[in-house]
Order: structure tokens, then sequence, then C-alpha cells
């Protein structure tokens, strides 16, 4: 089974990724979390098998399987999922959640079982990030030293612990795995697919031709050929709810964005209700800030989401230009109907599109060598993508999500387009998928592929 990706996947280590399909990659495919949500988006138990907290809320004890192993023989244990989450919220690492870790302040296994985690404050729900973050190998991994993780021989030849393991990695055109038939029955079985290959293909109407001539079996879709897929009666459209937003980021360390007047000018100039409609065809809706307003934890942003589509006021100004990074090498599509949106309002824009590996390390490098970037941002239900999104404006921000929201709101440290709505091109002959808010390959365990 053939599922087409529009970039490569940065990373294969979890405690590095921020490509949504990657991750979704370590969660589903190669590795194992601790605990996992179920279609109702409630935390249910993965590898951990259960849990209880004290009565302060403030220590919590997971009670893991013992069956599982490393796709080396190697069994799975605690003490696997304590080094890695030491491994992530040490800074020498750079995990970009590593903030959601703060709060933690004991990691213990005091067997093979058993993992104890003590959080400095009581906590009202399991933390989120347990649900995210994939486990990696302690025995493989523990003898890098944790700033040269990046480096590690794993990452390119990873060993997991999975439903799928890790066959082949040819960079920019393809990931390939095969079915775990050791994967034990408590955590789900083997999987029903023989062999899953991820293809690399970032031109969307390469992918879109490989799709109808059956080459791809899944395909991202514009949803300008959303109709197209539909007449198709060999294919189906799977449109599907998504935790993903897609805004322009400044970087107010330099200038013209070190001007919050400067920010405050674009926020104000950009018609979101003439994006969504022009651009994803409905696909989607306006954002009025970095959180869905139908997800836990909302805080109204600059006007409700009713009011939040037109362009605002527009705040005269001297003449503004700068230059908007974003990935890609074909039309920028979305990128130039910004452009001439702002051009009518007096702002210049200079397009740069970039490949994602040089995108990624001048937006998240350490030098932050931007002044604004389209940026689409997978979020996560304990809100947690919100720090490390703060932090790439380069303003002083505040830790909790209800503080980050207002933070954006109040210092216009980003300008929201829109929430995306999922848009997936599947051969009819795949079987047995089902898409929702916790990704695509949520259910790849299960799904099956008809002769």
């Amino acid at each position: 089974m053939l599922y087409g990706s529009g970039a490569e996947l940065q990373s294969i280590n979890p405690l590095f990724a921020v490509h949504p399909l990657a991750r979704q990659v370590q969660r589903y495919v190669l590795l194992v979390t601790l605990a996992r949500y179920d279609s109702t988006l409630a935390p249910e138990p993965y590898l951990a098998r259960g849990w209880t907290w004290s009565p302060d809320r403030q220590t919590l004890t997971m009670r893991l399987t013992n069956s599982l192993r490393w796709h080396d023989g190697t069994p799975t244990t605690a003490r696997d999922a304590a080094w890695t989450l030491e491994a992530a919220r040490d800074p020498a690492t750079g995990y970009p959640r590593a903030t959601d870790l703060a709060d933690l302040r004991a990691v213990r296994a005091p067997d093979d079982t058993t993992l104890v985690l003590t959080f400095r404050s009581p906590q009202p729900a399991l933390p989120d990030v347990l649900t995210d973050l994939a486990l990696v190998p302690r025995h493989l991994l523990d003898s890098v030293p944790r700033d040269r993780l990046r480096l590690a021989a794993w990452n390119h030849r990873p060993v997991g612990n999975g439903p799928f393991r890790f066959v082949t990695h040819e960079p920019n055109r393809r990931w390939v795995f095969e079915r775990n038939s050791d994967f034990p029955a408590e955590l789900g079985g083997a999987p029903r697919l023989e062999r899953l290959v991820i293809a690399v293909v970032d031109e969307p109407m390469t992918k879109l031709a490989a799709l109808a001539s059956g080459e791809l079996d899944f395909a991202g879709v514009n949803p300008a050929h959303a109709d197209f897929v539909r007449r198709d009666p060999r294919l189906a459209l799977v449109d599907y709810p998504l935790l993903f937003t897609v805004g322009i980021v400044f970087n107010a360390r330099r200038p013209p964005f070190d001007d919050p007047e400067a920010r405050r000018r674009v926020d104000a100039a950009l018609d979101r209700d003439a994006i969504v409609q022009g651009y994803l065809f409905g696909f989607g809706r306006p954002a009025a800030g970095p959180v869905p307003p139908d997800l836990p934890g909302y805080i109204v942003g600059r006007g409700a989401p009713a009011a939040a589509g037109g362009p605002r006021q527009a705040v005269p100004g001297p003449p503004l230009r700068f230059e908007l990074l974003t990935v890609g090498s074909g039309e920028a599509a979305l990128e130039q109907l910004v452009q001439a949106q702002l051009e009518r309002m007096g702002i210049e824009v200079r397009i740069h599109q970039l490949e994602l590996g040089s995108f990624l390390d001048r937006v998240y490098g350490p030098r932050h060598e931007f002044e604004a970037a389209m940026l689409g941002v997978p979020g996560d239900l304990g809100l947690g993508y919100l720090r490390p999104l703060a932090a790439l404006t380069g303003l002083p921000a505040p830790d909790d999500p209800a503080g980050l929201q207002r933070f954006f709101r109040d210092s216009a440290a980003a300008a929201f387009l829109y929430h995306a709505r999922g848009l997936q091109g599947m051969n009819r002959r795949v079987r047995g998928v089902r898409m929702d808010v916790r990704g695509e390959l949520a259910t790849v365990a299960r799904w099956t592929v008809e002769p």
C-alpha cells in the first residue's frame, strides 16, 4: 500500500520531528506511545495498560505490559519509557515539546513494568504529551550524548517496536515498512497490511496523477481538485477534521516586525473569508487565533469566529515590505493570494520558497533567519504546540495555554489565516479507513487492501 507524502518525513526520531506525518508514522507505525486517544478523544491504555494518580494528583504510576519487544528482540520496558522522557526534558536534546514536560519533577522505573512520574503541581488530566511522544530504545541510544542524538545512526536505520518494522529508506523518495507479525494482541495485534510505503512526491500535480493512475493509494488533495477526485469511480474523497492551523509568524527579533504596528498592519489587511473560499474552496474556516473554537481550552481571539473572516480595519503606515518564507517549489497559490491582498493595502511582499529542510533550518534554527514565515501548525489537545510557536516570534510569552492565546491576540505575533480540514484522495481498493482529528494514520493497522 502506497501513501503519498508531499515532503520528506524530516526525522524518524520522535525527539526531533515536527513534520505532522512523521509524528504519525512514529506513533502509529514504527513505535508506540504510553497512552493513546480513542475515536472520542478520550485517553486509553496502550503500552501502559493502566495508571493511577496519588490523592494529590502529583504522582502518576503507570503499569506497562511486558509483552512488547523491540524489533531486534530486546524487551521493551519501563526503563525505555523513563529514558525517553528524561531525554525529552533535557535541554541538550532539543525536543520541540520540552516545555510540556516542565512540570515533571522526576521519572523512575523501579522495575520493568512500572513507571512513576512525579510532578511539581497537581495535574488536571493525563498529560497530552504522553499520548504524543513515541518511545525510543534506550539500549540503542543511551550511549549517544544528548546533544548528538540528531546524528545517531538509529535515525537512519531505526529499530522500532510498533505494528510495522522498518525496511528501508531512500532519501526524498520513500520509507518502507512491513508488518510486525509479533505485535502483541493486547496492543491491537499484527496489522492487516503486509507492507506500507510512504512515497515522497512533492509536486501536487504529479501526486494527483499518480493517485488517478493507481500508482498511489493515498494522496493529499488540493481543494481545487476535490471534484476531479469525486468524479473518478475508482477513487474516494476523504474529508475529515484536523488540528491544523495555517498562518504567518512574524520574527520580532528583526525589522520590520520588531515594530508591533507593522505586525498589526499585516494582520488587519488579510481577508480570511476570501482565502477560505478562494483557496480552500470552503474546506476550512477563518482563524481568529491559533486554536480552533471547538477545541477544549479555546480563548476568544480578535473578534469571535463568526466575525474573524473578512479584513479588519486597515491600519495606515509608512511603506512596508518584507520577505515571506514558505515551503515548496510550485505556484504557491496561497502565498500569491496573501501577496495580492497585502499589496492592495500598500504592503509589498516577496515570496521566497525553500525545500523543507532549508525552511526548517532558517525558521526553527538557532539564528531564526526570517522576517515572516508561512507555517502550517499541527495542533494537539493539550495545546502544547502554542509554546514552541510563540518561541519562534522572539517575544516574551507566558507558559500556560490561556495566557499564550492572549499573547497572540494582544501582540499580533502572528496572523492566523484558517483552520484546515483534511482532504485525501483514496483508492477504493483500500478498506477500513478512518481519518479524524487524531491523524490520517491513526487506524492504519486495521486497513486492508483488496486484490
